[in-house]
């Protein structure tokens, strides 16, 4: 492929995307084999006869025998109708033949049939570029990453549609969106970014970005081109040229940031996870102790100490390990503590001050400047459901207990909560809405499969419910259903937890792995990182221990929702040194020590630190 524009992008070719569509198609041939994109729920449904044509035409089109792929692809979806992926697999047999009007026909009955899978927008994209349609493609392409807005490969696409839809802003700022992540595959947006300043006569920045692209991509196809365009923007800065003498020739471009090596054996990749999943619970369990001195010097009818930062794997399965290190907002020494309180799995909501006990760093607070009860404040809700391979036969059950929850927490008129989904990457099912009845028909379109991208999903949720601008108080949730297993996130458990705490939301976390795997390695782990995700960030965690229990552990997680307050005080004896304090929060009612969710530490400003 080449593509040589002049700097006002004219001589821009956006019909010669062969290399581009041969890539994003050797991804959709991936995909048809490992399973790793969205499924929809209708495919779930689809007749032997139909399944039967779909395997052969997948086969075939994987084989690069496009017209026997259509052919057995035609079949399937003559039998049966709605058969999203057939569609799909059929419309991309169609683009590599030069079809492009049947392939848009195609990919535009996909979304039609189901507007959930973000591949489908993505492809209808593709083939809307090929016919030179770039406005709806760039909205195509659009709707594609609002649904899975953390897939780099969805933004470079963006980017690229941006680019032939000259809309050079909008590219350059997709662009600055992916360079601020993690993007060793995705560096060609640099390129596409040095087009868009080109096509606004900017040679400086296209210059720039083209040092940044050789920097991050030297051996890519693209590099030799680039450094040709280098050689040229030199030499017209020296003898300033006409400017349609400024070329950028394109060759190839890394879109897949998931491409991985393979060829491992499945036990191997499961080892490696397990190496992966210890490692980043050490890092988080390194952190400061969350120990209580002075517990033991409460009155005796007060609440019990705090739970063990290691739980043993055969202990209680509820939230297990310590602190959250919150940092002091500025240089005043003022804590605000935000905690639920329940009574064997019972609300309690008419907590008097005169019944709750807190020590900061071990001491009783030289000033308490608040307690209310903030059960009444407006609930901005994150759910976040596991769409993974690893929860397939629990999945159906999840749906509908996700649902039901919703439809019982969203009680209040201000109350708002979004919904995602995860796989490979995080998929946007519903944005924030009141209406519960909307957010579980979304919830019922997920289907599962692919590999699990949890931390990368609760980072994005936290960033997400963070970015409302609130006039008043709300309490921040994220409930989080899943079985804890990650082998898809670029973010790590701790700092999937550190943007939880930047924002000041409390994450509850509800497995679903079932009691049986708890001897295995992997189950351990995956279940101590539910534990800390939760206990550091205030919330708890709920193991049902089989799927018949879910609906029952949900409901306890309403009964703690329903039971939230907020203390805030002045702790003695306060020093701005840096240093970590810890908090334990107990409470407790008519005699009975009641059982408290609450963060368990803060970091102190250092020195005149503002925050």
């Amino acid at each position: 492929m080449y593509l040589a524009p002049n700097p006002y992008m004219n001589g821009f070719d956006p019909t010669r995307l062969d290399m581009v569509l041969e890539i994003s198609q050797d991804r959709w041939a991936r995909n048809l084999e490992s399973l790793s994109s969205s499924v929809s729920k209708l495919d779930l449904k689809a007749p032997a006869a139909a399944r039967r044509e779909y395997e052969k035409g997948t086969r075939l089109l994987i084989q690069k025998n496009f017209s026997g792929a259509v052919e057995s692809l035609t079949k399937a979806t003559s039998i049966y109708q709605r058969f999203v992926a057939a569609h799909n697999a059929l419309g991309s047999a169609y683009l590599k033949l030069g079809q492009n009007k049947e392939a848009e026909s195609e990919f535009s009955q996909t979304v039609a049939l189901d507007n959930h899978l973000p591949y489908s927008y993505l492809n209808l994209g593709w083939a809307q570029l090929a016919l030179n349609n770039f406005p709806s493609a760039q909205a195509s392409i659009q709707k594609a990453s609002g649904l899975a807005p953390l897939d780099l490969h969805l933004l470079t696409a963006l980017t690229y549609a941006q680019l032939l839809n000259h809309d050079y802003a909008a590219a350059i700022t997709t662009a600055q969106q992916v360079h601020g992540r993690k993007h060793e595959s995705a560096a060609v947006v640099h390129y596409f970014a040095a087009a868009a300043w080109q096509g606004q006569n900017n040679l400086s920045e296209t210059q720039k970005e083209l040092q940044v692209f050789l920097a991050e991509a030297p051996t890519s196809p693209a590099a030799s081109a680039a450094r040709k365009m280098m050689m040229q923007i030199e030499d017209q800065q020296n003898h300033p040229p006409p400017p349609a003498s400024v070329e950028i020739a394109y060759t190839a471009s890394p879109l897949d940031p998931n491409a991985t090596t393979g060829g491992l054996p499945a036990a191997t990749q499961r080892v490696l996870q397990q190496i992966k999943q210890q490692k980043q619970l050490a890092e988080v369990e390194a952190e400061p102790e969350s120990a209580c001195e002075s517990c033991t010097e409460m009155n005796s009818s007060g609440p019990s100490a705090p739970v063990s930062p290691r739980m043993p794997a055969n202990g209680p399965r509820h939230s297990g390990t310590n602190i959250a290190p919150y940092t002091l907002r500025s240089t005043v020494n003022e804590v605000a503590v935000f905690f639920a309180a329940t009574d064997h799995g019972k609300s309690v909501s008419d907590l008097t001050e005169q019944e709750v006990v807190i020590r900061d760093a071990g001491k009783a607070p030289a000033t308490v400047l608040g307690f209310r009860n903030e059960s009444q404040l407006p609930l901005r809700l994150g759910l976040v459901i596991d769409t993974s391979n690893s929860i397939t036969r629990q999945f159906a059950f999840e749906q509908k207990a996700a649902g039901s929850f919703l439809k019982k927490s969203l009680t209040g008129k201000g109350d708002l909560a979004f919904v995602v989904g995860f796989s490979n990457s995080v998929l946007m099912v519903k944005d924030f809405t009141g209406d519960s009845g909307a957010i579980a028909e979304g919830i019922d379109q997920l289907a599962p499969g692919g590999g699990t991208a949890l931390w990368d999903a609760v980072k994005f949720a936290s960033d997400k419910l963070a970015s409302l601008a609130e006039e008043k108080p709300v309490a921040r949730i994220l409930v989080v259903i899943s079985d804890g297993e990650d082998n898809s996130s670029s973010a790590t458990l701790k700092q999937a937890i550190e943007t939880a705490e930047r924002h000041e939301i409390t994450v509850y976390t509800v497995s679903t792995r079932e009691l049986a795997g708890g001897d295995d390695p992997g189950s351990l782990f995956a279940d101590g990182a539910m534990r800390a995700l939760a206990a550091r960030t205030g919330g708890a965690a709920f193991f049902p221990d089989s799927l018949g229990n879910l609906d029952h552990r949900l409901s306890d997680l309403q009964q703690v929702l329903r039971s939230r307050y907020l203390i805030s005080y002045k702790p003695d004896q306060f020093k701005a040194d840096g240093s970590y304090r810890t908090i334990a929060v107990v409470a407790h009612k008519s005699g009975r020590k009641l059982r408290v969710y609450a963060r368990r530490g803060y970091f102190a400003p250092n020195g005149n630190e503002s925050r």
